[in-house]
């Protein structure tokens, strides 16, 4: 990794920690640090389950219960069972709690308008979008990929949105039953396997690979959720699917797709693959790509 860049992330951190208050043990001179300041605003008028909480804020289980008692100490949070099912946790907000959220809510649109106020509109205008194209690198960097069970909750999620999104958009729906199959087994080791990427403990997209002896493999279930599409997911899940692929002795990849998926036909060409005469009877197909790995 280049130093010269780590050094202006580095840079970038500290002016923006320094320009939000972040540093300061009374955020928004609330008499309470930032990080409890989130920690009311994640949970919401609605409340929210512990476990959720935690993987939405990529937090310490220790460090977020702790945090919790102190918030429950001030009166303004109360933690108990799911009233539907005892074993979850919830966290709701007290009428104290609302009451700092809201203020939270006030203070946080000064410090905003106070950023602004300096600036004129096309200064504005650019950290804006700065800031935006910030906000979708940093939501990119936090996507974790990485082998899951098909069977997994995850992974189910991520298989049904798949299909879902292909009876959406292919002229004639679709149908798993007709299309050539990529059973559990054939996603697990030694046959295949399947990759879930998640962001903020949320399954957000999907991709796997059917091993074929000697030498080949198919890329199969490339799905991306519409919540992350523009991060470059897809383009991250098929470079990992090749490395995995590459790294078992697989020389070729062979996929299939439909018309309907011009963004992924895109994909596929931008990364090498070249179409190929048709190689099975996938009767969804209209395009066959196959891509010949390094050795």
């Amino acid at each position: 990794m280049d130093p010269g860049l780590i050094e202006r992330v580095r840079r970038f951190n500290r002016t923006v920690t320094q320009r939000l208050g972040a540093l300061d043990e009374a955020y928004l001179a609330r008499n309470r640090p930032l990080g409890q300041c989130r920690v009311l605003w994640e949970i919401g008028p609605g409340g929210r389950e512990v476990r959720e909480l935690r993987a939405r804020l990529d937090l310490d289980s220790g460090y977020l219960s702790r945090m919790l008692r102190a918030l429950g100490a001030e009166g303004l949070v109360e933690v108990g069972a799911d009233p539907v099912d005892g074993r979850v946790r919830m966290v709701r907000l007290t009428a104290a709690g609302l009451a700092e959220r809201a203020e939270l809510d006030r203070l946080s649109d000064e410090l905003a308008a106070s950023m602004l106020a300096p600036l004129n509109e096309s200064q504005r205008d650019r950290l804006s979008a700065a800031m935006g194209e910030v906000e979708r690198l940093l939501a990119a960097s936090m996507v974790e990929v990485a082998v899951a069970d098909p069977a997994s909750p995850g992974a189910r999620h991520c298989l049904h949105a798949y299909f879902a999104d292909l009876a959406a958009r292919f002229d004639d729906g679709f149908d798993p039953a007709r299309s050539i199959p990529a059973e559990d087994a054939e996603l697990t080791l030694p046959r295949g396997l399947l990759l879930v990427a998640t962001l903020h403990g949320e399954p957000v997209g999907c991709g796997a690979l059917k091993l074929h002896r000697p030498d080949w493999a198919e890329v199969k279930r490339m799905w991306v959720s519409p919540t992350v599409r523009g991060l470059g997911l897809g383009r991250r899940l098929l470079a990992e699917l090749e490395s995995r692929a590459a790294a078992r002795g697989v020389r070729t990849l062979r996929l299939e797709t439909n018309q309907a998926l011009a963004e992924a036909i895109g994909l596929y060409r931008a990364a090498g693959f070249r179409e190929v005469p048709a190689f099975n009877d996938e009767p969804y197909a209209h395009h066959w790509f196959a891509k010949t790995l390094a050795g």
